[in-house]
């Protein structure tokens, strides 16, 4: 896989974030963020781009073979933030605030997104 560089790229969503699939085989479904890679530009969806693996098992881990179905890393652009007070795909802003800090933004409705 290409990396982009080593410089340190920003993502505007975060781990814990519930977010939608906006295009793809999973378009419409819902889940929590699991893992960002901004770098990369890839995140890990809970319950989106489910694959499955042949898995050798291993003593040492505890873990036993067979077919693992794990969640694949999915395009950053394909998904978006839900608003939490419309519940709908939304993009995001930054909003800085008077002593210099950053506030995330709904850019559909205004809304607060950090708590």
């Amino acid at each position: 896989m290409k990396v982009a560089s080593k410089l340190k790229k920003r993502a505007k969503i975060k781990k814990g974030d519930q977010v939608v699939v906006i295009t793809g085989r999973d378009k419409g479904k819902r889940g929590r963020v699991l893992e960002v890679r901004p770098v990369e530009g890839r995140v890990r969806v809970e319950g989106i781009g489910v694959v499955k693996r042949h898995e050798r098992p291993n003593p040492q881990k505890g873990t036993g073979g067979g077919i693992v179905e794990k969640e694949a890393l999915v395009q950053i652009s394909n998904v978006q933030l839900v608003d939490p007070q419309t519940g709908k795909g939304t993009r995001v802003r930054y909003l800085v605030n008077d002593d210099g800090s950053k506030t995330r933004v709904a850019a559909r409705g205004g809304n607060t997104l950090d708590k």
